[in-house]
């Protein structure tokens, strides 16, 4: 099924992306005093685990292979 070589295909890319590119996260803290608001806000950037990247690839090359084999 081409499905499951697009999917595959995708899944690599996702992979490879998530190893090169960080997911940004924003946090706020802060307390509020009658009407007032006093706060913090931070932003930094994670990396996804290379655990998670690994398994992505892993994936979509499976689904790739399974996708090109049922077409030929």
């Amino acid at each position: 099924m081409k499905i499951l070589l697009y999917v595959g295909l995708i899944l690599v890319v996702l992979g490879v992306a998530s190893l090169v590119v960080p997911v940004p996260h924003t946090q706020t803290e802060g307390i509020k005093v009658g009407s007032a608001n006093f706060g913090v806000q931070t932003s930094h950037s994670e990396r996804v685990p290379p655990l998670i990247s690994i398994v992505l690839i892993a994936g979509g090359i499976a689904l790739a292979i399974a996708g090109a084999r049922s077409r030929a």
